[in-house]
């Protein structure tokens, strides 16, 4: 459903905003910048494990489909046409 994927990007966006920030802080408090990329990097992680699967919380309001019709208007349909014949240059 569409609201179940609108909170998935959000909270993927979330996460990683929030794990850049974080990496960033740390990252310059220590100087190390490898420090910034683990933190990042496990932020994705976690965003990825998070929003990913099929999760129930994403699958509150599912979409109503039309149902079903029958396909045996469209088999006459092609049956009646003609084939068509090329002419020869």
């Amino acid at each position: 459903d569409y609201k179940g994927q609108k909170l998935a990007e959000q909270i993927f966006q979330g996460i990683i905003l929030v794990s850049a920030v974080i990496g960033f802080i740390y990252g310059y408090i220590t100087e190390q910048f490898g420090w910034t990329v683990y933190i990042v990097m496990a932020g994705f992680a976690l965003s990825c494990l998070l929003t990913l699967p099929p999760w129930p919380m994403y699958r509150r309001n599912p979409l109503k489909w039309l149902p079903v019709q029958e396909s045996g208007t469209e088999e006459k349909k092609t049956a009646d046409r003609k084939p068509k014949r090329h002419s020869k240059s």
